[in-house]
Parts: structure tokens; C-alpha cells; sequence
């Protein structure tokens, strides 16, 4: 049942990827060519930033083909960790387009660069946004069934795409009434603001890449469980380890030690099974088991 969520996540991971690659082609050719005809810093910067947008949802499907790879003798757990270096990736591209688009805003402010309005870009400002929140609402309906940090990543970047395209408009309509410096304003803060998208899912790759553990509720969450059977007289200790976007969860537990091993071991056995079944996150359970005199 595991494997079958695994290959669906993974299909729908490459679904989101290809169609950020198209939706992003098309609007950069349209922004980049209306931008630099009109001189507009802020839709350049919209422009560039399509373009990485562009590499993020290549390097999206190649993840996602990546850590769909069964498991093997190098990698028994599977190839999860891929999904994480590459948004890993993909962060930084993201940060440092944003540094090259700050620098060309405020240049543009600094030597008041002028727009040339056209209401050709007022009608590429509402269609980038349009589009921007369809691939949102897309999106995140995807990521609450997969909980994939790459198609997080999609989203976020739609999401802050049409809020950045409405900066743009506000830059556009402010060239009508020769306001000129708004334009450069824009196109900073854009950049800005992908910034802090990028450093945002920067920290969360780097958690997982890190193994750095659940969270200290998740492990209460855990403990009651497993101590909600009978047998089990007290859990000693759990700790986790992150396997791409699952983890392996390390539980040393008490139990009689009278009991035979046989049956302890298949204690342990069905306990394994009923977390995994219980938790989605859970891609394999470590029992060890310390005898208690009663």
C-alpha cells in the first residue's frame, strides 16, 4: 500500500513539474519581450524570475525520477534524500537570481530609468496572474495529498508569483502617471522577497538533509500509542531519522522479562506493523527490546 502512495506521489511530483515548465515558458517569452521593450525593471525581474522558475520545475523532475529509484544494495531505504538536494538547489538558484535582480532594480533607481507604459503590459500583468493562481490552486491541492517538499516548493512559488505580478501592475500603472521610481521599487522588493522564499525552503531541505529529528509532539504522539498496548510497560526512548521525506523511527521499550523471545519478538513485530499503518511518515520501525522484572 506504501509502494503504491510512493509511485502516485512520484507521478504527481513530474505532473506539477512538467506543467510548471510550460506555464513558465510561456510567460517568460511573453514578460521578457514586453518588459524589455518597455524598459519596465519590474517585469524583467517577473521575467527572470519565470526563468527560474523554469529550472526549478526541470530540476522538480529530476528529483522526483530520481527519488522514485527502488531501493538497493547502496540505498536500502530508497533514493527519498534526491528530492531534498534538489530543492536544496533549486533554493539556492532562487537566491541568487534574486541577488542579480535587486542589483538591476536599484541601478534603475539610481539612474531613473524610465517605463514606457503600454497597455500591452497591463494585459501581460493579469494574465501571468490568472495563470499563477490556477497553478496554485493546482498545486496545493497536490501538496496536501503528497506532502512533497518539491511541489511545496511549486507552490509557494506560484503563490508569491501572483503577488509579485501584482507589484508589477502597480509599477505599470505608475508609469501613466510618470511615476517612475515605483517601477525600480517594485522590481526590488520582488527580489526580496524571493530571497526570503528561497532561504525559507533552504532551511527546510537542509533540516531533512541534516537528519534532524521529529518533532518533540510527534514523538508524544508516538509514545501514547505504543504505551496504549498493555504489553508494552513503558517506552524507554524514540528517535527518528529522516529517509527522504519518510523516517525511521528507533523505539527501545520495556517489556516483561519473563516473556519468552519468541513471543516478545512478535510483540515488536506487530507493533512495527500498526505504526506503519498508522503513520504515513514511517518507513520502517527499529524495536529494541529491555527486559523489566515485575
Amino acid at each position: 500500500m506504501q509502494e503504491d502512495k510512493a509511485i502516485l506521489r512520484d507521478n504527481n511530483i513530474k505532473k506539477v513539474s512538467i506543467l510548471g515548465i510550460f506555464a513558465n515558458i510561456f510567460l517568460l517569452l511573453i514578460k521578457g519581450t514586453i518588459g524589455f521593450i518597455s524598459n519596465s525593471q519590474a517585469m524583467i525581474a517577473d521575467s527572470l524570475n519565470s526563468a527560474g522558475d523554469i529550472f526549478a520545475s526541470f530540476m522538480s523532475f529530476i528529483g522526483a525520477k530520481l527519488s522514485s529509484r527502488p531501493s538497493d544494495n547502496d540505498h536500502p531505504y530508497g533514493h527519498g534524500k534526491a528530492e531534498y538536494v534538489f530543492s536544496f538547489i533549486i533554493s539556492l538558484s532562487m537566491i541568487v537570481a534574486s541577488i542579480f535582480m535587486l542589483k538591476t532594480s536599484i541601478e534603475s533607481i539610481i539612474l531613473e530609468k524610465q517605463v514606457k507604459f503600454s497597455i500591452v503590459l497591463l494585459i501581460i500583468c493579469l494574465i501571468t496572474i490568472i495563470t499563477k493562481l490556477i497553478l496554485f490552486i493546482y498545486t496545493k491541492k497536490k501538496q496536501k495529498q503528497t506532502n512533497s517538499i518539491l511541489i511545496k516548493a511549486s507552490s509557494e512559488d506560484h503563490r508569491n508569483d501572483m503577488f509579485v505580478t501584482i507589484g508589477t501592475l502597480i509599477g505599470v500603472i505608475s508609469s501613466y502617471f510618470e511615476i517612475y521610481w515605483i517601477d525600480g521599487v517594485v522590481g526590488a522588493l520582488i527580489s526580496l522577497w524571493i530571497i526570503f522564499v528561497g532561504i525559507r525552503l533552504l532551511k527546510d531541505s537542509y533540516i531533512v538533509l541534516m537528519d534532524t529529528s521529529l518533532d518533540s509532539s510527534v514523538y508524544e504522539k508516538i509514545i501514547k500509542f505504543v504505551e496504549s498496548d498493555e504489553r508494552i510497560l513503558h517506552v524507554d526512548d524514540v528517535l527518528s531519522k529522516p529517509v527522504g521525506n519518510r523516517h525511521i523511527i528507533i523505539l527501545k521499550v520495556s517489556m516483561d522479562g519473563d516473556m519468552s523471545l519468541e513471543k516478545a519478538h512478535n510483540i515488536g513485530g506487530k507493533i512495527k506493523e500498526e505504526l506503519m499503518n498508522k503513520f504515513d511518515f514511517i518507513c520502517d520501525v527499529i524495536i529494541h527490546i529491555n527486559p523489566h522484572t515485575l
